[in-house]
């Protein structure tokens, strides 16, 4: 009689769908367990060392700021260089970004540095703007892109046939690949972002497919990060994409 009213359509649907395929099924146990979904995978990479701002940042350098702006989580991270020179020691670079600093926060008037991190030819990695290195920082490094992304900007100028330290380029794919990481965001893809000012690439409020990890000059009409760190950036993509474990 149960098979009878299983099969019949329109009579007990839920019954049906477990006794009309070949005959009567067993029905699980009672109180039997089920099966749990398996997780998504994550492509989380370690922290790489960075820098502290305390360590550049000195009291007599600093201005005042509003509190730091936060994004929901970072998608996608800008390439920068500070079209500085190259020729320095790493033991300068502290009072090199504050000279970054300076410069963006007096004659621009910014209210702090635009880069949420810095890295050196030595490879050091530096926390730049404020407002926590696990943090999504709104940052301001890119016209119309900074929602959602990291700026990192190599310390020096990279234009044509200049050569870019491998222990730079090592950094900042770490770099990359864990920001990127935390939203599970593979450095190898493209990302839709939407231009928040048509001072950039794209019409405010236009969407752009935009590589996760760009050059500037990929969301603003500029030359930077030079063309010879642009050229590194394919390199610098499957770095990121294998220190998370991505085949």
């Amino acid at each position: 009689m149960l098979v009878l009213l299983g099969c019949v359509p329109g009579l007990a649907a839920v019954l049906a769908l477990a006794l009309c395929a070949n005959g009567v099924e067993r029905v699980v146990a009672a109180g039997a367990r089920p099966v749990a979904a398996r997780p998504a995978a994550s492509h989380q990479a370690p922290r790489p060392p960075i820098v502290p701002r305390s360590a550049w940042l000195d009291d007599d350098t600093r201005r005042a700021q509003p509190p730091p702006r936060y994004d929901d989580r970072v998608v996608a991270v800008f390439v920068h260089h500070t079209d500085s020179p190259n020729g320095y020691d790493c033991a300068d670079v502290p009072r090199i970004i504050r000279y970054v600093y300076a410069g963006q926060t007096g004659s621009r008037d910014w209210d702090d540095i635009g880069y949420n991190f810095l890295v050196d030819r030595c490879g050091t990695i530096y926390e730049g703007r404020a407002g926590g290195i696990d943090r999504p920082v709104t940052g301001a490094h890119t016209q119309g892109f900074n929602h959602r992304t990291t700026g990192i900007a190599a310390i020096g100028t990279f234009t044509a046939g200049v050569p870019v330290p491998k222990a730079m380029t090592d950094s900042i794919a770490a770099l990359a690949a864990w920001k990127l990481g935390i939203s599970d965001a593979d450095p190898r893809a493209k990302v839709r972002l939407t231009s928040s000012n048509s001072q950039s690439r794209y019409a405010s409020g236009a969407t752009a497919a935009l590589p996760a990890v760009a050059g500037h000059n990929e969301g603003y009409m500029t030359s930077c990060p030079g063309a010879a760190l642009t050229a590194r950036l394919p390199e610098i993509r499957e770095t990121a994409a294998r220190l998370q474990g991505r085949s």
